[in-house]
């Protein structure tokens, strides 16, 4: 049988990184064979992709190329064989996020970014996403107090952030079926409930 692919998408600092390996363990309870990777990355090819994109300034366009250059070779590699052994796949960002990031972002068309996922990832889709959905000042007071130097997306200003929440919001609204939507503002615990919640139908 076929494994389950779930995305964890949102603005940077809503918490999804961290977040990450208790939905990993969520479901590997349930006797699932999981395993975790990301996006851009996950291959040493994306990887290496992946330092250019957040190190490097770039036109929207050469960036949103990039990126599906990483994921074609991400999923030809990673997500879809293991996906076809029937593993579960849970990812940090996938093409929801380069529709939120490069096309409501920064202006790249939709229909160019849904030609290229046709190209860079026939047949593979997440089965679920959720959005880890914050406020501007929470996700700046985490990027601020996380102690690391920030890379050129997460450097962003306010109408930018704007823009990205409101893409993944209008996509929560498109696809309810797929796309589920969490308070990361709240506890970690009531998180935590969420995320049960939205994983437990698959």
């Amino acid at each position: 049988m076929r494994g389950k692919f779930v995305t964890l998408e949102g603005v940077d600092g809503a918490g999804k990184s961290t977040h990450q390996k208790f939905v990993a363990d969520l479901l590997a309870a349930k006797g699932k064979h999981v395993i975790q990777t990301r996006e851009p990355g996950g291959t040493d090819l994306a990887e290496r992709l992946r330092q250019a994109i957040l190190a490097d300034s770039m036109p929207p366009l050469v960036e949103t190329l990039l990126i599906f250059a990483a994921r074609a070779d991400h999923v030809s590699r990673v997500i879809k064989p293991s996906l076809d052994a029937g593993t579960w796949v849970v990812c940090d960002r996938f093409t929801d996020a380069t529709a939120a990031y490069q096309g409501a972002g920064k202006g790249v068309a939709a229909d160019l970014i849904e030609r290229l996922s046709a190209v860079a990832h026939p047949g593979v889709a997440p089965d679920r996403t959720v959005v880890f959905d914050c406020s501007y000042e929470v996700s700046r007071a985490r990027l601020s107090g996380s102690g690391k130097s920030l890379d050129r997306f997460e450097r962003e200003d306010r109408a930018f952030f704007d823009r990205v929440r409101a893409a993944y919001l209008d996509r929560a609204r498109a696809e309810p079926g797929r796309v589920r939507v969490v308070d990361a503002s709240a506890k970690v615990q009531e998180i935590r409930h969420a995320l049960e919640r939205h994983l437990a139908d698959l």
